[in-house]
């Protein structure tokens, strides 16, 4: 179940619709980002409550994908904020810097609450209003602190994920999602930039020759779920396609190929172990993208560098250590 249409240029045509271009694709309107034609979805009306609900289920979608611990509750924001400035120790200073980053945004998102229900009891809210303006200060100081929060994978931080609901805070809904939807197309971008990388260095070994189709699979349940909601009433199919796809990709078994074989042909012996575990390693980053529907550039890279090393020496260069589960 490929949804995704990438964009092909035919030959001798060089120009391609601009970039925000909307088509009816198979009766799905979808809308043109780095090349992808990706599924749109209804844009509510621009008030506060539809602000508060985009609001909320962001900064849910945030912890989600943070590392553990950071889910403090904003009525102890000053705790937070004390313990951060006094701490000394650089490891312990950091974890508590993501620690009030949280807090901060769960602040912010109770104010909003409360906005939103003064609003209906028909108290009339000012954009210059006090408590505004504190909700806005909360969400950029969360911004602030934001580069230090690691994945829950221990991976790159995504920076996106606090930048958003300040985002959806200060501009229309139609804006925002206009946003998210570039987002969506470098995510998927960087998941085909994986899969070549994975394609192109794997299918070298005479064990792995046979990969491609599953990564390509994989790839695309992965662009697939990138672009839909969770709402979404094709979410069951899209879900378990993703996760079957991932799971062959995981469970590859290689030819065999001696090592006189390999030695014969000039080429490094790869270990299979580490074949296994960087497999596992793209199977996880691109699960890790999909589900943020946020590019990782850095993680992208490194891993495509990974690749490369993998291929070159048969040995898988060391990595970070994941975080606790």
């Amino acid at each position: 179940m490929n949804n995704v249409h990438r964009l092909e240029r035919p030959a001798g045509h060089d120009a391609s619709p601009p970039e925000g271009t909307r088509r009816i694709i198979n009766d799905v309107e979808r809308v043109l980002y780095d090349g992808y034609w990706i599924k749109t979805y209804p844009v509510p009306a621009d008030s506060l409550q539809a602000k508060k609900l985009l609001i909320e289920a962001l900064t849910r979608r945030l912890f989600n994908h943070t590392e553990h611990g950071l889910n403090i509750p904003g009525c102890r924001l000053g705790e937070a904020r004390l313990s951060y400035q006094t701490e000394t120790d650089p490891g312990r200073r950091r974890v508590k810097a993501a620690m009030l980053a949280g807090a901060l945004f769960n602040r912010a998102t109770d104010i909003f609450r409360k906005l939103v229900e003064l609003q209906a009891d028909g108290v009339e809210i000012h954009s210059d209003d006090a408590l505004m303006r504190e909700c806005g200060q909360c969400l950029l100081d969360a911004i602030d602190l934001g580069h230090v929060v690691l994945h829950r994978s221990g991976e790159e931080g995504i920076d996106e994920l606090w930048g958003e609901p300040f985002r959806a805070f200060s501009v229309p809904i139609e804006e925002f999602y206009e946003s998210r939807y570039i987002k969506i197309g470098q995510s998927m971008r960087d998941i085909d930039r994986i899969a070549q990388a994975m394609v192109a260095n794997f299918s070298h070994i005479p064990a792995f020759a046979s990969i491609e189709a599953a990564v390509w699979d994989f790839a695309d349940a992965a662009k697939t779920k990138t672009e839909t909601l969770r709402t979404d009433p094709d979410i069951f199919d899209v879900w378990s396609q993703l996760v079957t796809a991932g799971e062959r990709l995981a469970n590859f078994t290689p030819k065999p190929v001696t090592t006189s074989r390999a030695e014969q042909m000039g080429t490094p012996v790869h270990r299979l172990s580490d074949r296994l575990q960087l497999l596992r390693n793209g199977r996880d980053l691109v699960f890790y993208i999909a589900r943020a529907r946020t590019p990782m550039p850095i993680s992208t890279c490194q891993y495509i560098e990974r690749c490369a090393a993998y291929l070159a020496t048969g040995r898988l260069p060391p990595m970070p250590a994941p975080l606790p589960a």
